[in-house]
């Protein structure tokens, strides 16, 4: 529709990776799916085999338990489109549904900064003050966190999907990525945008930066924590611990970081693209991975659940 000089846009283009040929796409495709797929298996078996055995139901496997949850949420709102976009080239997205999906990416981020966050401080506690922990790490103060973790995805996501989606657009509909996110879609507005990009910013540094200080402060307490404690035996268990959570930050963080906090100027479409690969479609498969074979208790958990599977069959 026109009023006017005004185009109303009704749908958006993603671009994703239509710049590549179709083989290259097709090989895209068949990657992505089969990461797609072991990111959902992997995921829904940590929260089976940490829901059903009881030996996983300590507070650290309870928010492992809502971090598999989050890693399907974050897959099932970017990867199933993308994949469409690959294999039948459909990349138009409805003007709701781009908000749709850049609502629960922003939902679904946020959420997981806080919940990586109250993880590290669940390692903090049960290193740093061991004696308290079963107090302080209660069933009902683990309920508030991971409450607090999730509930702080909803504000961001509202005030950011509802800001930018009520700008006009006058036009130009083609997003240069393979999902909504914000950078890319408010490329498209026509109207000043600087003070949305503050608050961006604010938002950025509150649900980003600030939770992955309190992880680095946490973990800051822990290794020194550790490297006092006089045994071999006692630093490699309590390192052993938290190593696997330490892994996961790392690579969650290092690409959000990078494409969040480098000035526009110094990152590409492209390279934006493969680092958002990297914290919406592999990091999400990595995590059930580290944690099953990094940990041995969730290892010896998985040896259970197949026993008690099979019944008196060998292994």
């Amino acid at each position: 529709m026109m009023w006017g000089n005004l185009t109303i846009v009704s749908e958006f283009v993603l671009v994703s990776f239509s710049t590549l040929s179709s083989e290259l796409q097709a090989v895209l495709f068949l990657l992505f799916l089969t990461i797609y797929l072991i990111t959902l298996m992997g995921n829904i078996l940590i929260i089976l085999v940490t829901t059903a055995d009881s030996a996983l139901q300590s507070p650290m496997y309870f928010f492992l338990r809502n971090l598999s949850f989050l890693e399907i949420g974050f897959n099932l709102v970017i990867v199933p489109k993308m994949l469409g976009t690959l294999i039948i080239q459909d990349t138009t997205i409805s003007f709701l549904g781009c908000a749709t999906q850049m609502y629960f990416f922003f939902f679904f981020g946020a959420a997981e900064c806080c919940l990586l966050a109250t993880m590290a401080y669940d390692r903090y506690v049960a290193i740093c003050d061991p004696l308290r922990y079963p107090i302080i790490m209660g069933r009902r103060s683990c309920a508030q966190l991971a409450a607090a973790s999730w509930f702080s995805g909803f504000p961001v996501a509202t005030v950011q999907t509802t800001w930018i989606f009520s700008f006009p657009f006058c036009g130009p509909n083609r997003v240069n990525h393979f999902f909504c996110d914000s950078p890319p879609v408010i490329a498209l507005v026509c109207a000043d945008t600087s003070l949305f990009e503050l608050e961006a910013l604010t938002a950025t540094v509150l649900f980003i930066l600030f939770p992955f200080l309190l992880i680095l402060g946490s973990y800051v307490r822990i290794l020194s924590t550790i490297f006092r404690m006089p045994s071999a035996e006692g630093k490699r268990k309590a390192f052993s611990t938290c190593s696997s959570h330490l892994l996961v930050v790392s690579l969650f963080y290092s690409t959000a970081i990078l494409t969040y906090f480098r000035p526009r100027s110094n990152t590409s479409p492209e390279n934006k693209k493969l680092l958002s690969l990297s914290y919406t479609v592999v990091t999400p498969m990595l995590n059930p991975i580290i944690y099953s074979l990094r940990n041995n208790e969730v290892k010896a958990a998985l040896r259970r659940v197949v026993r008690r599977t099979l019944g008196p069959q060998k292994l």
